[in-house]
């Protein structure tokens, strides 16, 4: 077994701190890399502090890793030491049923997550990100460009695969007009892809001083939610409208954004139920209201390839391992712009 070292949760109420642990040696087809830089997604959070209730303690979080290969298996042929690589969401899944063959693994019903998973290699729970090291399967490894930002990139793990799945599903391009709800971690990506993928983009926003930051980042306009005549001004407007925002919310004051078969993907899992919406806002309009999971092996790296061809990487705050319980507080508080990553070359053993 390998001795590793990261910041674990040992319990929920108890800031993150130093914790050892053994990852299993590389078999024939895993990778081992050296992680460099890894993401903060605000679920990291919610499952530190076991808010989804599904937490194993200790917990090691982090899904948006970044970093080098430093040993390959005996049947590794997509990898060889020394090149850039990264890990997101998953490590892992059946590769029988219909959802992975179809390269949707993240729909499969036997995924292993990064981290707080059963791992069927060591029968015990995964360990994430906030770590020194970590071995997968090379299915489940990505190919990073090091034409970028490698901090910048590791967002795009998560965020960055959250937001240009359901756009790409949608078929979102050049002629659309398509809404953004929220400027956050996932918000900002999904503005960048929408503006990159030519559609006109519109951010929706409870901050008015949020408008400068959506402009930057690609937006033709900026609507305050909470302006009613504003959000009259575009009714049945928007083929399709990404929601980002996971606090429980009204939908229907965007549902009735949509024109006829318009539709909105949610893509922010909320701690409650959003109000019911309308029945008949969809029914009148045959509108659709949607959801989207991050996105599959495939496609993420497809997304990495169009990053770097469109140098489109996440807008970071670079931290210091020991600083993670001060972030977690301020994500509370939205003051980030618009992602924490770590450098792991803080992280002391």
């Amino acid at each position: 077994m390998l001795k590793s070292y990261g910041y674990a949760a040992y319990n929920p109420q108890t800031p993150l701190r130093t914790f050892h642990f053994e990852r299993r040696e590389p078999g024939p087809t895993d990778v081992r890399i050296e992680i460099l830089y890894c993401g903060v997604c605000h679920s990291d959070l919610h499952q530190a502090r076991n808010e989804w209730n599904g937490s194993t303690f200790p917990i090691v979080p982090g899904h948006e890793i970044v970093g080098k290969v430093i040993e390959v298996g005996s049947q590794v042929a997509s990898f060889k030491i020394g090149d850039l690589a990264g890990v997101g969401c998953m490590v892992d899944s059946c590769g029988e049923c219909p959802d992975c063959q179809d390269h949707q693994e993240q729909f499969c019903a036997d995924t292993v997550f990064t981290y707080n998973s059963p791992d069927k290699h060591t029968g015990k729970i995964t360990y994430g990100g906030y770590s020194n090291q970590i071995v997968v399967d090379q299915g489940f490894v990505l190919h990073v460009s090091d034409n970028l930002n490698l901090a910048a990139v590791a967002p795009l793990l998560c965020a960055g695969i959250t937001t240009y799945s359901p756009l790409r599903h949608w078929r979102v391009g050049k002629g659309d007009k398509v809404g953004i709800v929220g400027l956050g971690g996932l918000g900002h990506m999904g503005v960048k892809f929408a503006h990159a993928f030519g559609a006109e983009v519109v951010l929706f926003t409870t901050s008015p001083g949020k408008e400068a930051d959506a402009r930057r980042l690609g937006a033709d306009d900026v609507v305050i939610s909470k302006n009613a005549e504003a959000m009259a001004k575009h009714l049945q407007s928007f083929d399709f409208i990404l929601n980002t925002v996971a606090a429980p919310h009204d939908l229907d004051q965007y549902l009735s954004l949509l024109k006829r078969d318009g539709t909105m993907c949610l893509v922010g899992v909320p701690s409650e139920p959003h109000p019911s919406p309308n029945v008949g806002n969809l029914i009148f309009r045959r509108r659709t209201l949607a959801g989207s999971l991050i996105g599959g092996i495939r496609e993420t790296q497809e997304m990495l390839d169009f990053c770097a061809e469109h140098n489109i990487v996440s807008d970071i705050e670079l931290i210091a391992m020991p600083a993670i319980n001060d972030a977690y507080e301020r994500m509370l508080k939205s003051d980030v712009k618009y992602r924490f990553v770590i450098d792991m070359a803080t992280l002391q053993a």
